[in-house]
């Protein structure tokens, strides 16, 4: 079984590996300039933590709520589905972002809350199979964006990304960067070779859009 596991991870580096080589696609699908971005019914807004160790900021959480504001005021969007995890009562991204949003001027009958967003994968699928987004926009950091677009586009999804200010040359910046490295692979495998499927589906959730 270890041996399997092994090939299975190797594999894996190797396709990413060379897929991130050969095909730029997503780069071609990620805007940095709100006035560049096309307009789409929807964004979906991929969770993090607001807060890190000892209560400190999360500036990969607090630029994503900055991303999305943009995109509402600009009129970019006329929805917002935020996916978070959610996997006890004292964690919840979702009601947390969807809080901060509602602080900021959005309605709150705008934003649809997906509970079962337990990561990149879940979020993305879901978006398709819970609340019926085709073509809408996905809000994260450029390097998480290349896999969330992989995925959308590996699952049939006209997504493009809006890229939320990152912060370069930290500690915790190279430790994401590393992390997404390895989420990359893993996403290949559950696409390719593992045909993995969300943890939760369940039933259909209504996206109500500014008129």
């Amino acid at each position: 079984m270890k041996y399997i596991y092994k090939s299975l991870f190797f594999l894996g580096l190797f396709s990413f590996l060379n897929l991130q080589a050969e095909d730029t696609t997503s780069d071609n699908l990620i805007y940095k300039d709100i006035n560049k971005i096309p307009k789409k019914r929807a964004a979906l807004l991929l969770g993090t933590a607001k807060y890190v160790k000892k209560g400190k900021q999360n500036y990969f959480y607090t630029y994503r709520i900055e991303a999305a504001i943009k995109l509402w005021e600009a009129k970019k969007i006329d929805a917002i589905v935020v996916s978070g995890d959610n996997g006890t009562r004292y964690y919840d991204e979702t009601t947390t972002m969807f809080k901060d949003l509602v602080k900021k001027g959005i309605p709150a009958k705008y934003i649809a809350k997906d509970h079962a967003g337990f990561r990149t994968f879940d979020s993305v699928v879901r978006a398709k199979e819970i609340f019926d987004l085709d073509d809408y926009i996905i809000i994260s950091q450029d390097f998480h964006l290349k896999r969330a677009l992989y995925i959308a586009d590996e699952k049939g999804h006209k997504a493009i990304g809006f890229a939320a200010r990152d912060i370069k040359g930290t500690t915790a910046a190279k430790r994401m960067e590393a992390r997404e490295f390895l989420a990359g692979i893993k996403a290949f495998l559950d696409i390719n070779v593992l045909n993995t499927k969300p943890k939760f589906i369940g039933d259909k959730i209504k996206v109500n859009y500014r008129k």
